[in-house]
C-alpha cells in the first residue's frame, strides 16, 4: 500500500487556509485541479489493492442460495472503510508538498 494507512489526512471535515492551499500555484483553481487529479489516482490505487485482497477470499459457486461470510474478508473491508477518503489524502499530500506538478505548455 502506498502509505495511505499512515497518512495524516483528516478523517473528518477540516478547514484549510486558502492562501496556504494555493501558495505554490498562485491560483486556487489550478491547485484544486491538481489535487483532484491526485485524488483520482489515489482512489484507483486503493480500489486496485482492495480488489486484489478480496480476490484472495473469492469463492466461485454457481449457487446463489449459499451466502458465505468470511471474517477475514469483513475485516479487510472494514479496514479500507476506515481509511481517509482519497480527496483528503490528496489534499494532505498537496499541503505537504508531496505532489509533483509541472506546466507542460511552458516547456514546449
Amino acid at each position: 500500500m502506498s502509505d495511505f494507512k499512515n497518512s495524516k489526512a483528516a478523517v473528518s471535515t477540516t478547514t484549510i487556509d486558502k492562501n496556504k492551499f494555493d501558495a505554490s500555484t498562485g491560483n486556487i483553481y489550478e491547485a484544486l485541479s491538481i489535487a483532484a487529479k491526485r485524488a483520482v489516482q489515489v482512489n484507483s490505487e486503493i480500489k486496485k489493492e482492495l480488489l486484489e485482497k478480496l480476490e484472495e477470499f473469492a469463492t466461485y459457486n454457481d449457487s446463489l442460495e449459499e451466502v458465505f461470510e468470511n471474517k477475514e474478508q469483513i475485516e479487510v473491508s472494514k479496514f479500507y472503510e476506515k481509511l481517509p477518503k482519497p480527496h483528503a489524502i490528496a489534499v494532505q499530500e498537496w499541503l505537504d508538498d508531496k505532489i509533483y506538478h509541472r506546466y507542460t505548455d511552458k516547456e514546449a
